[in-house]
């Protein structure tokens, strides 16, 4: 046997990184918690592709999604069909759309997929970024938000959504708004 100790670390130096975990977890959860459902949609504006603004209080009686997207998202580019197809689905009964493009997505990319893909809903451009800071600091795409009538978010999908839990959650909330 060799007289070689084994190098452990004393209590005193982990509490600082037990301290730094509680912080940054606790930060995270408020964080999180700020835009979850139940809370109120935060008020912020979106600038379209066609140069119009629309903020979240024009959008107040209305069933809407918000949907968070970029071009160079696998994801967002995946589910954008079936995004299509879900507001085609919906809008008659009166949902509303807002597809926000990150402000690290090229305008000029953003412009030509929304015309090559004839996306049939608003598209803007979140080219400061403060719509994604609204949403929470929204950084991974594609987040989608569905609001009611009232303002009120009733779930966050960070990812591509369930389509049929979506589908009935918006047939619950447009029902409702009638």
């Amino acid at each position: 046997m060799s007289n070689t100790a084994i190098p452990t670390t004393s209590p005193r130096k982990r509490w600082p990184l037990a301290v730094a975990v509680v912080i940054v977890a606790l930060l995270g959860f408020f964080g999180y918690r700020a835009l979850t459902p139940g809370n109120s949609v935060p008020d912020a504006t979106f600038t379209l592709l066609s140069g119009q603004k629309v903020s979240t209080a024009d959008l107040k009686g209305k069933v809407y999604l918000v949907n968070f997207w970029a071009t160079s998202c696998v994801t967002c580019v995946k589910e954008m069909p079936q995004m299509i197809d879900t507001y085609k689905q919906f809008k008659d009964k009166g949902l509303d759309f807002v597809a926000v493009a990150m402000n690290y997505d090229p305008p000029m990319y953003v412009a030509n997929y929304a015309k090559t893909r004839e996306l049939p809903f608003k598209v803007a451009m979140d080219s400061d970024g403060t719509a994604a800071k609204a949403f929470g600091d929204v950084q991974l795409t594609p987040t989608t938000f569905v609001v009611d009538k009232n303002g009120k978010i009733l779930k966050r999908y960070v990812g591509e959504p369930e389509w049929d839990a979506l589908h009935k959650l918006l047939d619950g909330a447009l029902a409702s708004a009638a």
